[in-house]
């Protein structure tokens, strides 16, 4: 099995690292918050200090960090792992960030004779534990082919969109916008069967079995039904970060987007109103408040 270096130990990154140990990778592991180490390094991880320490010249550097800034200064900053992955490395990029940052560390990378494989990923901390995610990946077939051990050992299913690194973050942040509307609609539906005497979590179950049979629906129309808020899976300022980025592509791209401008709109009261740390479903108690409910 081949050495991996893992960057970034949040709720994602620390469950993945593991599945990665126990799969049989030689692992060492960097996290800006060396506390997140600990547990990996009983496990059989090396840790090191900083991210260029982490990784082998002509290895693979996996991260897994939470904005477009965090990656460029674990990659390209003063203590980068960029120069030290060199030539015949190979960096997987698992973050939901930009297309345009994933252009711009690919051609950082071909710089040094390394390769740049984009691999954002679908689903929960949970789904990670379980080796259930699902990856999105694009980059050159020769990233691909060095990467797939590896991301087979973190999910359930890859899933290609070509040759342009950009396309797998187009395509994640597509899914997050989804999910995000999703989230929205069970919100305002779940408001208005409460105030109509309608059991919430009742309906949310009914939906989820019958015409929305789904795991967005089932995981989600339960989380809001019952507003299990925390601990948070996913935080309400990264779903925030998320809709710029989408905001953004759209933008760039001339496509309006009124569903996005919306959902901008209820992550950004939940911002102001002291929400960033509570579950992204968190969104729901704006539609509540709304409507008049006690929350």
């Amino acid at each position: 099995m081949e050495s991996l270096s893992f960057i970034g130990l949040g709720n994602m990154g620390t469950p993945m690292a593991r599945n990665l140990l126990q799969a049989g990778f030689g692992l060492t592991v960097f996290n800006r918050t060396s506390e997140r180490t600990k547990d990996l390094v009983i496990a059989g991880a090396k840790s090191a200090l900083t991210p260029s320490d982490s990784v082998t010249a002509g290895g693979i550097a996996i991260t897994m960090l939470a904005n477009d800034a965090a990656l460029l200064e674990t990659v390209l900053g003063p203590q980068g792992f960029a120069d030290q992955l060199g030539a015949g490395g190979l960096h997987i990029s698992m973050s939901t960030v930009s297309p345009e940052t994933s252009r711009r560390l690919a051609d950082e990378h071909a710089q040094r004779g390394s390769l740049f494989l984009s691999a954002p990923v679908f689903g929960r901390p949970e789904a990670a534990a379980a080796r259930k995610l699902w990856v999105c990946q694009s980059g050159s077939a020769a990233a691909k082919q060095r990467a797939k051990p590896v991301l087979e050992a973190l999910g359930q299913g890859i899933h290609d969109f070509g040759e342009e690194v950009g396309a797998a973050n187009v395509a994640k942040l597509s899914g997050n916008f989804l999910i995000l509307s999703a989230i929205e609609a069970l919100s305002e539906t779940l408001v208005l069967a409460e105030k109509n005497g309608l059991d919430r979590a009742s309906l949310a179950n009914f939906f989820g079995q019958t015409i929305f049979s789904c795991p967005i629906y089932q995981n989600y129309g339960r989380i809001i039904s019952e507003r299990t808020f925390e601990p948070a899976g996913f935080k309400l300022e990264l779903g925030m970060k998320d809709v710029r980025l989408i905001r953004e592509v759209a933008e760039e791209s001339v496509v309006p987007m009124p569903l996005a401008d919306l959902l901008h709109a209820r992550l950004l009261a939940g911002l102001a109103k002291g929400r960033s740390q509570l579950d992204w479903t968190a969104m729901e108690l704006s539609s509540a408040e709304d409507a008049g409910l006690s929350i």
